[in-house]
Parts: C-alpha cells; structure tokens; sequence
C-alpha cells in the first residue's frame, strides 16, 4: 500500500465513484423509467426509489409521469348540415405503459402530442359529423366528450397513454355562419315585433272604435232625452199659452203683437212696406176691432 502513489489512489476513488453512481438510479414518484441493455429494452416496471443497475452495461431512460395537457388549436369539423364549426379543446393525459410509449414515440412527448392531437381530432370530426349544430353547442356537449373518451381508448392504449379527461372549451361558428345567423335571429325579432305592433294597432282599433261607438250611443241617447224634454216643455208651453189665451183672447193677441212690433222694429235702419190698414197695425190704429 506504501507503494500506491496519490494519483493511482485519486485515479481509483474516481473510478470507484463512477461505478458507484452507475449502479444506483433513483426514480422519482413523478417519472417513469425503462431499462435498456446494451441498447435493447429490457424493463419498464420501476416503482418510485433507488434501483441497481450493472454499470456501463445497463442505461436507464426516464419520462415525465406527471399528468400532460394538449392545448390543441382550434380545428374546423363538418356538422351533419355540411355546415363548419370552430372548435377549441383540450387533452388532459398521461404515460401509462413507459415500454409501449417509447416503442411507439421514441420516448418523444412531441411526437406523443401529435399523434394524440390526430387521433382526438378523428375522433371529434365523426361525432361533430353525425350531429346538427344545435344538437352540438347543446346540451349534448358532455355525451360529445364520453363518446370520444369510450371510442379512442384503444388507439390512444397503443401509443402507451392514458386519456385522463377531453374538454371542449368553444363551439363557434365561422365568422360568415354568425353574421347570417344573427341576421336571421334579428329578422325574428322584427318580424315578431311588427307582429306585435299590428296586434297592438288592431286592438287600439278595436278600443277606438268600441268607444266611439258607446260615444255615440251616449249623445243619441241624450238627444233623444234632450228632445224629449223640449217636446214636453213646449207642450207645457203651449198648454199655459192655450190657458192663458182662453182666459183672455184679447189681451193675449195684444201682448203678442207687442212681441212682434218688438221684433220687427229692433233696428233703427228697419224698412217695412205694409199698408197701414192691414191686421198687422190694428193696434196703431186705434185697438182690435
């Protein structure tokens, strides 16, 4: 040992260490790890802790084993009307089985999301394409989402994965669809409001022309009073004259020839061409004869 010389010593620690730190790998509980010997896969069941491997001969690869998101951008799908819908959603996913996801990806989580992305995409396009829009953006969003789940299992199984939960965040129509349904919906609304006004006019109407009439049948009914009275009140009157010219012809006739030299010689401009010795001037001529 007194022989060994510092650097042989240093040069053994070194190596010591190496061999060390190659026989021991830790797996953290939020990784996934496989195994390889001499580059070919040998195992992929590694539960979280320290593990041993053979140094220099075994190499160890690990995944992110934490749950992933596909954040997909918005994709276009036919609906059963041949019509388009704009459609954002999201994957949430993670690696299952770390053996079949690097057969099937090289370990690579781009190439994971792309194909995930194709697969979901295919997926949504055949259940957008055997629904109408309004059967889409209805309540029928949820069985959309389970349908898509139950039916991707198996491709998304061989890729490695687990599908933990597909949400669609937005169904909108294209900008032209919109523009054309809002003007439909605003027709509607005109249209159900001239509706609305032709009820209101012909009710108004109707109102008018009720009252009007109840108006009328109210002034008739008060002429018709009205001229009752005056009939009875004239009768009255003439009754009272016919008394009163019983009682006294003679001064009755006088008092009504005062009335109508009264109302014949009002004006003072008055021009009357009679003969003076007509019944009209009995009175001027000396009384009634």
């Amino acid at each position: 040992m007194k022989n060994i010389s510092p650097m042989t010593l240093a040069v053994a620690v070194v190596v010591a260490l190496l061999v060390v730190s190659n026989t021991f790998f830790i797996v953290d509980q939020r990784e996934r790890a496989i195994l390889f010997q001499v580059g070919e896969l040998k195992d992929a069941q590694f539960s979280p802790g320290l593990h041993i491997k053979i140094p220099f001969f075994h190499t160890v690869r690990k995944f992110d084993g934490r749950l992933l998101t596909l954040d997909n951008q918005t994709e276009n799908f036919l609906t059963v009307e041949k019509k388009n819908v704009e459609v954002d959603f999201f994957v949430k996913w993670r690696i299952a089985d770390p053996a079949t996801y690097y057969r099937a990806t090289g370990g690579q989580e781009l190439v994971a999301m792309d194909r995930l992305s194709a697969i979901i995409n295919r997926g949504l396009r055949d259940e957008f394409g055997s629904r109408t829009i309004q059967q889409a953006v209805s309540d029928e969003r949820d069985v959309i989402m389970q349908e898509l789940e139950r039916k991707v299992v198996k491709n998304v199984a061989e890729l490695g994965i687990e599908i933990v939960d597909v949400r669609i965040k937005s169904i909108n129509l294209p900008q032209a669809v919109s523009e054309s349904v809002y003007d439909r919906m605003r027709a509607e609304r005109a249209r159900v409001a001239a509706d609305l006004r032709a009820r209101g006019a012909e009710e108004a109407e109707r109102i008018r022309a009720d009252a009007d009439r109840q108006a009328q049948v109210i002034l008739a009914n008060a002429y018709k009073t009205a001229e009752q009275l005056r009939g009875e009140g004239d009768a009255k009157a003439a009754e009272i004259y016919a008394k009163a010219y019983g009682q006294d012809p003679e001064f009755y006739s006088f008092y009504r020839s005062l009335n109508v030299y009264r109302n014949s010689f009002g004006g003072g401009q008055d021009l009357l061409v009679v003969q003076p010795q007509g019944p009209f001037f009995q009175y001027f001529n000396g009384g009634a004869k």
